[in-house]
């Protein structure tokens, strides 16, 4: 390393040395990082709340066999008459995924004092579906018909934004002009004259509704049963923007 280089570097150091920090407070910090100005350092948020416009419900079935293939027959079977429950109410096959398929052997444990070993009783098999449709009103009277079908596991629904980032488009606009105003505000208090915009980066985080606790329905009689009501409420969508100014005399 050259003399001249290290004069340059010790120069560098001191003169950012000699401006202090201007402000560290609520998430904001003001740092010396370059010799044009301070540069400060925040983050805004705006949420954005408003109807679901799609959902997804979980349904499936278990069937216990004394052999492994006749479990796994009788399953497909009972499945087969759920995805065709969800179809006939609307539900598009792409929109229809299989989420887990579970094949295990099933023991008595309860006689065991003699010493013996567990009981063999045969072979379970979970089988279960999850699908998405944009008619949020239907969600109830689609519970009802996959538990009509023969459905012993439901679960959901979770409700989402086909689009969120659709949600976001007033949230930026928003979120630009707080932002303005914060830098405004720093600068006057720390004896500046203004602030420069000198970077903007963006995170978002959709918010659905938490998922629900896996539920047992039984089936009713279509005719005098009513459907099982089903609230959508709102979903949320935050955007987070960061933001860099240089404060500027």
């Amino acid at each position: 390393m050259t003399k001249q280089m290290l004069t340059a570097m010790a120069a560098g150091i001191a003169l950012m040395a000699a401006v202090p920090a201007i402000a560290q407070q609520g998430g904001s910090t003001v740092t010396t990082a370059t010799v044009q100005g301070p540069i400060l350092s925040f983050s805004v948020s705006q949420e954005v709340r408003s109807r679901p416009d799609q959902a997804t419900v979980g349904a499936g079935v278990t069937t216990t066999a004394p052999t492994a293939v006749e479990a796994m027959r009788a399953n497909a079977a009972a499945m087969d008459k759920l995805i065709a429950a969800a179809k006939a109410r609307g539900i598009k096959a792409e929109d229809i995924q299989t989420s887990g398929i579970n094949l295990s052997p099933q023991y008595d444990y309860s006689n065991r004092s003699d010493g013996q070993p567990p009981r063999f009783l045969g072979y379970q098999v979970s089988n279960s579906v999850r699908a998405t449709t944009p008619k949020i009103d239907d969600i109830g009277p689609l519970l009802d018909a996959l538990v009509a079908a023969g459905g012993t596991n439901v679960d959901g629904p979770w409700f989402g934004m086909k689009d969120p980032d659709a949600q976001l488009v007033g949230a930026r606009g928003a979120a630009i002009k707080e932002a303005e105003a914060k830098a405004a505000d720093y600068a006057r208090l720390a004896g500046y004259r203004g602030a420069e915009l000198v970077s903007i980066g963006e995170g978002s985080f959709g918010g659905p509704q938490p998922p629900m606790p896996m539920v047992r329905l039984q089936a009713m009689d279509a005719g005098s049963a009513k459907a099982t009501p089903v609230e959508p409420g709102q979903v949320a969508n935050t955007l987070t923007l960061s933001f860099q100014y240089r404060l500027v005399r």
